[in-house]
């Protein structure tokens, strides 16, 4: 399966790109959000793992991009704001999970594995 990671923390990135890569998945890294959509316009991934609060286009606007775009794919939200509001709204707006920040990586991976088995 490919999955983009779309995060501008390094740890984080290569934390969750280590673990995916472990579980067999190909990977594509992105650090911002414009470099994000651009990936999605090219490749057909199987899922995304975003950040909200990413430089260039927010995690948000990668959510808008794919669903413009007519890809019906799982999008996990990353965020370090837990917020009722911030969660209600990346879910309004099609996310499939949302997970705060700092997480477990070991959680992160079974939500994959449920998206990735539908």
């Amino acid at each position: 399966m490919l999955i983009l990671i779309a995060e501008d923390d390094e740890l984080i990135l290569k934390t969750i790109e280590h673990k995916l890569l472990k579980e067999g998945h190909e990977v594509i890294l992105t650090r911002n959000g414009k470099e994000a959509i651009e990936t999605l316009k090219e490749k057909d991934v199987d899922l995304t793992i975003t950040d909200i609060m990413m430089p260039f286009a927010s995690g948000i606007e990668i959510l808008s991009a794919i669903k413009s775009m007519g890809k019906d794919i799982p999008v996990i939200m990353l965020s370090s704001m837990g917020q009722e509001e911030v969660v209600l709204n990346a879910f309004d707006l099609g996310a499939s999970d949302f997970i705060v920040k700092p997480f477990s990586p070991s959680e992160l991976m079974l939500r994959v594995k449920r998206f990735l088995s539908k």
